[in-house]
């Protein structure tokens, strides 16, 4: 994503822009979610909110700009302040992707509805709003991972039964990071198994979602 800013400036522009709303929904609703069932933490930290500033981490933000993928600051929550701990917390966790997802549905609704009622141009509808639709689609779908500490690890928890949730978590606490590493090792031809795994299910939101210029 950084080579746009010697590319075309405009675009990385609207590239960071996205990239922040797509951050903050996501780090937002996990804020939101915790406190609505129960849990005022990250409310009293000051995270029920769109101010990336509140969410940005700094090595995160750094990654996602260098290689495409990355995390804002992890939103605190305290379980014994749940009255369905495992289950709200994959509730927690699933409302950052969710949130991402919605988001890009959103705009792909808005984008089809401003095609019929303005005169801006496909091009300049795909600069503006692609990188949006794009870019949340991606961070949903990264963040449903099922390791730690990505969101699909506690929500894969949380689906387990009571008795095979403990080996689990004991098992992701472990060998998350190990697993992470050799997801992202180049061994299929240059590609890593990450890719392999999550680039088509991107690449098939973002065909349902991002319209073409012959339909719109």
């Amino acid at each position: 994503m950084l080579s746009y800013l010697f590319i075309n400036p405009f675009s990385f522009f609207i590239r960071f822009v996205a990239l922040l709303t797509a951050i903050s929904i996501h780090e937002a609703s996990h804020a939101w979610i915790a406190n609505r069932l129960g849990d005022p933490t990250a409310r009293l930290a000051g995270r029920i909110t769109l101010n990336p500033l509140s969410h940005l981490d700094p090595l995160g933000t750094l990654m996602l700009l260098l290689i495409g993928f990355g995390w804002g600051k992890p939103v605190p929550f305290d379980p014994y302040n749940l009255r369905h701990p495992r289950r709200d917390s994959a509730l927690i966790s699933l409302s950052g992707p969710a949130s991402n997802l919605i988001l890009a549905i959103i705009i792909s609704l808005l984008w089809r509805l401003i095609s019929h009622f303005s005169p801006l141009s496909y091009s300049t509808l795909t600069l503006v709003l692609n990188p949006f639709i794009q870019l949340n689609i991606a961070l949903g779908i990264f963040n449903l991972i099922p390791l730690h500490p990505l969101d699909g690890g506690k929500i894969l928890i949380g689906l387990l039964p009571q008795e095979k949730a403990y080996n689990v978590e004991e098992f992701l606490n472990r060998y998350s990071l190990i697993i992470f590493i050799l997801l992202l090792l180049p061994f299929f031809q240059g590609y890593s198994l990450l890719s392999l795994i999550i680039s088509p299910l991107i690449s098939g939101f973002q065909i349902l979602l991002i319209p073409m210029s012959n339909s719109v």
